[in-house]
């Protein structure tokens, strides 16, 4: 009976760290959509930490963007409003985690992230 009680822990521990590494995602870059909530069409411009440049154009209100994804890092998004008002923000984004830059009803940006399991 002592044994079993010495055992009993060892197992679960052991059962929950092979479930854990069986996680679907591994370093994975992440991923981004816009989301436009806002008053008018934006467009956006995405600069990674590495230099490279993404447009994403034209995304009416109500709208979003397709998915995309970009390698982990700094990223800053500069959000330009039809009437010309540019919104900037910077994030790291990390592996594995999927991003939604949400332009609000005010046209503020919001940027909410979801891990990819």
């Amino acid at each position: 009976m002592n044994l079993l009680k010495k055992i009993t822990p060892i197992f679960f521990i052991s059962l929950m760290l092979i479930l854990q590494s069986c996680s679907s995602c591994d370093n994975e870059n992440p991923t981004a959509r816009v989301t436009n909530q806002g008053t008018d069409d934006v467009s956006v411009q995405v600069k990674t930490s590495g230099g490279n440049t993404e447009n994403i154009n034209n995304i009416a209100s109500g709208q979003s963007s397709v998915t995309t994804s970009y390698a982990p890092g700094e990223i800053t998004y500069t959000v330009v409003l039809k009437n010309g008002t540019e919104l900037v923000k910077k994030i790291d984004v990390n592996f594995c985690e999927d991003y939604v830059v949400i332009v609000k009803s005010d046209n503020t940006i919001d940027i909410t992230s979801t891990p990819r399991d």
